[in-house]
């Protein structure tokens, strides 16, 4: 495998006495996406919360560009490159649309054009038109297209994405998935949990399957799409 930026082994996290996450591992290599997939209550969102340190109950190992991050804090995740689009968005509602994408901008490394708030002006024109308005004056679809927006413009090498087109319109739900596409052309490293298996699948390049806490598939997205034990692992 090239490069791994992420490489979880053995993770297990708590809230509180109830043990959620049993022994997760999953990796993801430089520009490679990776779908997490399971039915609701399995443990995705935990996982997720666990790489990131907001689970403070984990054991486990967790390695980003080869630095042990096991017991890191978010702000150190977040410093080593990682980007978070949480599900129900994360918006500050009381900056404006500009504030909320330039708060933690970066500006692109040397040789790579990166994403600019030009570049965000012209992947989401819905949110140049709104430059100043409150976050909690959007709609939920602009909201998740300035969450989207705030975290590509930190110039990230891994962004995880957490249910990002959970209650959009359909409209608005085919424009996240184009941009998802732009950003796998842009060789970024992509973590994915949506609820659309079908378009998980058809958007990486590999996928991991929990139930209770546990991986029960893991391959390719092109095996797994073809696997019979998929379905009733999420419940379709």
């Amino acid at each position: 495998m090239s490069e791994l930026i992420l490489d979880a082994r053995q993770l297990h996290a708590w809230y509180g006495s109830s043990h959620v996450l049993h022994g997760v591992d999953l990796q993801v290599a430089r520009g490679q996406t990776v779908g997490l997939l399971g039915r609701n209550g399995m443990g995705k969102s935990t996982f997720i919360r666990t790489l990131l340190g907001h689970v403070t109950q984990r054991d486990g190992q967790i390695h980003i560009f080869g630095s042990d991050l096991s017991k890191a804090r978010p702000h150190e995740v977040a410093r080593r490159g990682v980007a978070y689009v949480p599900e129900g968005r994360g918006v500050f509602p009381n900056l404006s649309v500009r504030e909320n994408l330039v708060m933690a901008a970066k500006p692109p490394g040397q040789g790579r054009a990166g994403w600019t708030f030009d570049r965000v002006m012209q992947t989401f024109p819905r949110l140049s038109e709104r430059l100043g308005n409150l976050g909690a004056q959007l709609s939920g679809g602009e909201q998740q297209m300035l969450s989207i927006g705030r975290a590509l413009m930190t110039q990230p090498e891994l962004i995880i994405l957490d249910e990002a087109t959970e209650g959009l319109a359909p409209l608005i739900v085919a424009e996240i998935w184009r941009v998802l596409g732009e950003i796998r052309k842009d060789g970024i490293a992509t973590l994915i949990v949506d609820r659309d298996y079908r378009k998980v699948l058809a958007q990486s390049d590999r996928a991991v399957v929990l139930q209770k806490g546990e991986v029960v598939l893991s391959g390719s997205a092109a095996d797994l799409r073809d696997n019979p034990e998929l379905a009733g692992f999420l419940g379709v």
